[in-house]
């Protein structure tokens, strides 16, 4: 059934916020564009004429997609070579949806991102849904179909599976550029102990290659393992480097940005960004670093890249 303008309309206008939700549940920008690429298809073959609150309609059909992907992508992920780390994105991109609170910048960080994984289907929903975007729970519980008391149940689980792994703290875009300036430095002197002293005690270092580049298959726990591990890597030994040139098709600099609402470096080839190192601050230090270096996972933010204005984030040559 062919769609009018205004239907168009309606739904590129609520493009975005689809986005956002897709993005959030699944981690993935190129599976959430697949999520409201599915529902847009569905809106377009449905009886658009019964339906008495798009946006309703709209958000049930995507939110029903991305848990049926979430069903199948545990499968695949049980296979997926290395640890799974959530698909990184500029400050700035659509897709990272609101920010106008704490808990909603906090909510698309890589480390919050992350720690979603651990949930069901129906929990990471609903959290997402009343977290992200303030669903009262009477209307989670009409896109799930579920009674309303069962959700509110699945919400609170849900909150303390995730504050169970977190210790929040709020920074600004200055102050999270800050502290990548002094990460990058203590990284580049060829020293651990400025690193040690960024870092917490028990701070846990991540790196997904999917296969694709070579990365630690475990995590590196404890500052001053993962000092030693961040040393070798921004200070490499002369066929190293040769090593990680030839995987990348040549020199890279490394530029200090914000990432999914926090500190992050930026390895960059060319407009190409081939690693982002996003890092998670506490109060008490730099408590973990994601490293996404699967080029699967990088082509919407080297996209972004490409696109902006670099002039606030001068490289620095590795």
């Amino acid at each position: 059934m062919s769609l009018s303008p205004r239907e168009v309309q309606l739904f590129e206008g609520s493009r975005g916020r689809l986005e956002a939700i897709a993005y959030r549940l699944l981690g993935s920008a190129a599976d959430a564009e697949d999520a409201v690429q599915d529902t847009f298809l569905r809106w377009q073959a449905a009886d658009r004429d019964r339906i008495e609150t798009p946006e309703a309609w709209l958000t049930k059909v995507l939110t029903n997609v991305c848990r049926n992907q979430l069903t199948s992508a545990r499968s695949r992920r049980e296979r997926y070579v290395g640890p799974w780390l959530p698909e990184p994105l500029l400050a700035g991109d659509r897709m990272l949806g609101p920010a106008e609170t704490a808990e909603q910048r906090e909510l698309v960080s890589i480390a919050v991102l992350t720690l979603l994984e651990r949930l069901s289907a129906n929990e990471r929903v609903v959290y997402v849904l009343r977290e992200a975007f303030g669903y009262p729970h009477a209307e989670i519980a009409r896109i799930l179909d579920l009674s309303e008391a069962n959700c509110q149940q699945i919400y609170r689980r849900a909150r303390q599976h995730v504050a169970a792994g977190r210790v929040r703290m709020e920074i600004d875009a200055a102050a999270a550029r800050k502290i990548a300036d002094e990460f990058l430095a203590a990284a580049l002197s060829g020293d651990t102990d400025p690193l040690v002293r960024l870092l917490t005690d028990d701070a846990v270092s991540m790196s997904d290659g999917g296969g694709r580049i070579p990365a630690r298959s475990t995590p590196v726990v404890g500052a001053l393992g993962i000092a030693r591990f961040l040393r070798g890597l921004f200070a490499p030994t002369a066929a190293r480097r040769a090593t990680f040139e030839a995987l990348l098709g040549g020199a890279f600099t490394v530029h200090v940005t914000v990432v999914n609402d926090g500190p992050a470096l930026l390895a960059v080839s060319g407009d190409r960004v081939v690693g982002v190192m996003s890092l998670d601050v506490t109060p008490d230090g730099v408590a973990a670093i994601h490293t996404q270096a699967n080029p699967d996972k990088l082509k919407r933010i080297s996209r972004q890249w490409a696109a902006s204005d670099h002039r606030e984030s001068p490289g620095i040559g590795w």
